[in-house]
């Protein structure tokens, strides 16, 4: 990657999980900040805008949903794209996630190759070709 490494937020109340995604995606060049709350996430991304979200949906305080939408207040998806990963896997979940505004949805669990190829393709960093 050229330049600065790009920043992903990682909204995750698992936090084991939040931690691995973190190292996962730092070994790859990403700067990787986690909050476990939709409503710190929110804060922290109005303050310091990242590249990327990775959005789960079952939070304590909001709803992924509930994050997704407020973030595209603040947002359009070609400035920060929301990528959903999530247990709920339901085609009706789905479907929600992008009315809410999400770019991607992934399902846990979740290969990491998908998800960085995600990642990378919402981020401009590679083509489907």
């Amino acid at each position: 990657m050229d330049g600065e490494r790009k920043r992903i937020l990682v909204i995750e109340d698992d936090e084991l999980l939040a931690n691995s995604l973190k190292r996962l995606l730092e070994l790859e060049g990403f700067e990787v900040h986690t909050q476990t709350s939709g409503t710190t996430a929110l804060t922290q991304a109005a303050e310091r805008p990242p590249d990327l979200v990775v959005l789960d949906l079952k939070l304590p305080d909001l709803s992924g949903y509930e994050v997704c939408r407020e973030l595209r207040k603040l947002f359009h998806s070609w400035v920060v794209p929301v990528v959903m990963l999530t247990g709920m896997d339901r085609p009706i979940d789905q479907l929600r996630g992008f009315a809410y505004g999400a770019d991607a949805y992934l399902t846990k669990p979740c290969a990491l190759e998908e998800l960085l190829k995600t990642i990378r393709l919402l981020l401009g960093e590679m083509t489907l070709a």
